[in-house]
């Protein structure tokens, strides 16, 4: 059976990703869907709208067969261990033949040739990034801009074009991450269609950015009832339900106090010692905390915000600070070693038989729960669920419990 991975955050699925499925798999000649996702926390240090039960139920009704989790080691990193972790999750599991992500351009070529010459990172390219970064810009720009002197020096800047665009910058890293790992997994490219990435406003019938959603959904006016010609009506019935539930929308001040009392508790030279702190702004962090109006993670985030600190990257070092993320559990040799354990979120009757294949092929263990492995990572999810669970409006102490206590989503044939 050939099989093509996805790398997704689905905050919330809509009828983009729908698309996305339907098309990697017609393009990829796929039979079969893995994707993997991540946990209740994201890329962009963010957490998830809702939790990762919930959005791998809505992976499964829009055609996934099989779920896998993306550790919050990755899930909450710039785009090169973002992607070097997804990426070794697939690659790991031992039955994807191919990788299918989206794309400004739908072009593969000019990316697999900048993956060619910048996965062993030479050394005038790391000069260039590391002088960037010393003068502040953050890695996403930094990274860009050296990429395309160092193209540019090399008589190939007409290909610069492809780092400016997120997606670019993200696809560029799947295919460095699939060179170093001497991966046999193939890699496509989609055009994203009628809505780009991170797009804030709505400009089609059908088709918006999930940022854009959140945006609708969270707003002054937003409800449900908004959402309802962007997305599957599968993910809007699982969103009304969790809902109802208290477990959604779940959102950055939904976490406020607990951030605001670890920020209280330690002093800036503790604080230093968290994944993401540099620059002295454990400094900045302490001395802001006073001038804030209020207990407000929106107001604790733009009072923050300067050129040298973004709010992506503002966001990543306060998710690190509230779920005790220390440097030396994400140093850059312990997530080069990518991941040593493969967690199982949810899968379809189809995804049953590959799940079976897969415990079979993979190369690290397979684990549907956290009580089943003993891992750093897989320690540090089942404390940020612990963490998200205090979001939920009726939480309850059995929630933080969850990664111990939960089996993977199942759906059979009939329910898909």
């Amino acid at each position: 059976m050939s099989t093509v991975g996805v790398v997704v955050e689905y905050n919330p699925l809509h009828n983009g990703h729908l698309y996305h499925l339907q098309q990697s798999k017609k393009i990829t000649q796929a039979e079969n869907i893995v994707a993997v996702m991540s946990g209740n926390f994201l890329q962009r240090g963010e957490p998830a709208l809702a939790d990762k039960w919930a959005r791998t139920e809505m992976a499964l009704r829009a055609g996934c067969d099989l779920v896998l989790e993306l550790p919050v080691a990755y899930s909450s990193q710039p785009a090169q261990w973002f992607a070097y972790g997804a990426v070794s999750v697939l690659d790991a599991s031992g039955v994807v033949d191919s990788l299918c992500f989206g794309s400004e351009s739908g072009e593969l070529a000019s990316l697999q040739q900048l993956a060619s010459l910048l996965t062993e990172e030479p050394e005038r390219f790391a000069t260039l990034l590391s002088e960037l970064l010393k003068a502040g810009l953050p890695y996403p720009s930094a990274f860009s801009s050296a990429a395309e002197t160092y193209l540019q020096e090399r008589g190939m800047g007409e290909h610069a074009y492809s780092l400016t665009q997120p997606n670019h910058t993200l696809g560029l890293h799947y295919l460095i991450a699939l060179r170093k790992l001497n991966s046999s997994i193939v890699p496509y490219t989609l055009r994203r269609e009628k809505s780009g990435y991170g797009q804030t406003d709505i400009t089609d019938a059908k088709i918006a950015s999930a940022t854009a959603l959140r945006k609708l959904l969270l707003g002054e006016s937003g409800s449900l009832d908004q959402l309802a010609a962007y997305v599957p009506a599968s993910t809007l019935a699982i969103l009304r339900r969790e809902t109802e539930a208290g477990r959604a929308p779940i959102h950055w001040d939904s976490f406020a106090r607990p951030l605001f009392h670890e920020l209280y508790r330690h002093a800036a030279a503790e604080l230093a010692e968290f994944a993401e702190v540099s620059e002295g702004l454990e400094h900045r962090l302490r001395g802001i905390l006073s001038e804030l109006p209020e207990y407000s993670v929106a107001a604790l985030l733009e009072a923050l915000k300067t050129k040298r600190y973004t709010r992506t990257k503002l966001q990543r070092t306060l998710l690190r600070i509230l779920l005790g993320h220390r440097k030396e559990l994400l140093s850059p040799e312990r997530l080069a070693a990518g991941v040593d354990y493969i967690r199982v979120l949810g899968f379809t009757e189809r995804g049953r038989l590959l799940l079976r294949d897969m415990r079979r092929k993979a190369k690290v263990p397979v684990v549907a729960s956290a009580a089943k492995h003993d891992s750093p990572y897989l320690a540090m999810e089942a404390l940020a669920t612990g963490a998200y669970s205090l979001a939920y409006r009726n939480a309850q102490p059995s929630d933080a419990l969850r990664d111990f206590t939960l089996s993977p989503v199942r759906l059979s044939d009939k329910m898909v």
